[in-house]
């Protein structure tokens, strides 16, 4: 079977855009967002959406988030944008049920897959909730994630939730390079480790 190019996709869609529609964009920590962002912002008005309940400890998750925000900040103002952030809650507890029988799974293994339906999930339902056109994510960005499975997830929710869902697949083109080369410009602080403390040992960003 011919593998998917999920970023063609993408650009096939923005192609028919007569105006910028809303967009949801998920985001998994600021320096991932990042290229994301700009590469983004000239076929949407985004609203950046930091729901990362897998994030431990939770002082770990409010430095995340701290960053998060002083990027988009610091970006707007240098960019003379206007990048929207749209606050969520912390909700810790739903990733550990969510996770339940699979703490032991290595990083990349079961449980990625149920932390990233419900991140994208919670997105979903809020871009429904607040008349977003669009949802997506910047977890395509990272050499580290599986970017079909993140973009099926994705579709399937996009289905359950009856709205729309942008492909993608970030790290194309130098996405994860330059994601790393904004985060230097910025200075952000960029994590030893995805999220959850289950993977914490095997160093992934």
């Amino acid at each position: 079977m011919e593998k998917i190019n999920y970023q063609k996709v993408l650009l096939n869609l923005v192609a028919t855009f007569k105006d910028k529609p809303n967009l949801l964009l998920h985001s998994c920590c600021g320096p991932c967002s990042t290229e994301v962002i700009n590469f983004l912002k000239d076929y949407f008005n985004i609203t950046v959406y930091y729901y990362n309940p897998n994030i431990e400890p939770q002082e770990e998750y409010l430095k995340r988030k701290k960053e998060q925000i002083r990027f988009i900040n610091e970006y707007n103002k240098e960019h003379h944008d206007k990048i929207n952030y749209l606050e969520c809650n912390y909700e810790n507890e739903k990733f550990k049920d969510a996770t339940i029988g699979l703490e032991n799974e290595k990083e990349g293994g079961a449980r990625c897959p149920k932390c990233f339906y419900l991140r994208l999930k919670t997105t979903a339902q809020k871009a429904k909730e607040e008349n977003f056109a669009y949802f997506g994510t910047t977890l395509t960005v990272s050499p580290h994630k599986n970017s079909e499975i993140i973009n099926k997830i994705g579709e399937e929710i996009a289905k359950e939730v009856g709205t729309n869902y942008i492909y993608g697949d970030f790290k194309k083109n130098d996405g994860y390079k330059k994601s790393i080369e904004y985060s230097k410009i910025y200075n952000l602080y960029r994590q030893n480790y995805c999220g959850c403390l289950y993977g914490k040992e095997y160093n992934h960003d």
